[in-house]
């Protein structure tokens, strides 16, 4: 069984500033028992005012448009698995940002903000997505396969008693720029993995979705890599329960030591 549980805490300069939680996190179990697990980290910028509400729209499209797929093709994991394989990169990435976007306009326009122009008076759409901008990770875990998605920066990591894996090994792009959801053909920046489960997979295992807030916090990769080591060891010996209870105050408390950014993070925790 997959237990799931995170937390988002505002950033210790957010708090002094009066700024907003930019983060958003979703979590989705179906009967089949595959849980479907996504991040997103609004930019949070002054050029990006709503990034909360394209945030909260990211993580409801990933787990929409997966959970979705997992219907369509229930009790036919190969199929399944052969097709995000093949389209992971392409077809489900374009059909994220469409959805996305779709949704931006709609919740603009239902607020009734000013739609921006271009310079030929034209309703400038690449403007609105602009005011909304994000980031997005996704993470679908069956009992046949695992299926990662990345758009922008953020961590998806794997620990076992081996040690502390990254899912996916994203674009680091210098300073504080970062791929976004809100950027002309966005789905062109996405990165996926899908990886068969192999029948005997080591146990218990953990998955993590975090925020840069949180890997920004440490000094270096490996500093934070052990802090995901920290995390597992810690479910390990008291339980999914202790964890989850305590899990907001270690990452406001990470806040304050480290990046002062909003930090979130999402597990999934498995277990014999």
């Amino acid at each position: 069984m997959i237990r799931v549980f995170g937390a988002s805490v505002q950033g210790a300069s957010h708090i002094r500033n009066g700024r907003e939680c930019q983060d958003s996190l979703k979590k989705v179990g179906k009967d089949s028992g595959a849980v479907i697990l996504s991040v997103a980290d609004g930019h949070g910028s002054e050029s990006c005012p709503y990034s909360k509400t394209g945030s909260f729209a990211a993580v409801n499209v990933f787990c929409k448009i997966m959970g979705d797929y997992l219907d369509t093709y229930a009790g036919q994991p190969e199929m399944l698995f052969t097709f995000l394989k093949r389209e992971g990169d392409t077809k489900i990435a374009q059909e994220i940002e469409a959805e996305w976007k779709w949704r931006i306009l709609r919740l603009h326009a239902r607020c009734k903000r000013e739609m921006p122009l271009d310079g030929n008076g034209n309703k400038d759409r690449e403007a609105v997505y602009k005011l909304y901008g994000s980031t997005l990770l996704g993470l679908v875990i069956t009992g046949d396969f695992l299926f990662a998605f990345q758009l922008g920066d953020g961590d998806i990591v794997k620990v076992t008693e081996s040690g502390v894996y990254s899912v996916i090994e994203a674009d680091k792009i210098l300073g504080t720029e970062t791929h976004s959801l809100s950027r002309a053909e966005a789905w062109k920046k996405a990165i996926t993995l899908i990886r068969k489960r192999e029948e005997n997979e080591q146990l218990p295992v953990m998955y993590m979705l975090s925020s840069d807030g949180l890997s920004n916090s440490y000094k270096n990769d490996e500093e934070f890599k052990k802090t995901c080591g920290d995390y597992y060891v810690l479910l390990k010996e008291h339980g999914v329960k202790a964890v989850s209870c305590q899990l907001k105050t270690w990452l406001q408390e990470t806040s304050e030591m480290g990046s002062g950014d909003d930090i979130t993070a999402l597990f999934a925790y498995e277990k014999e």
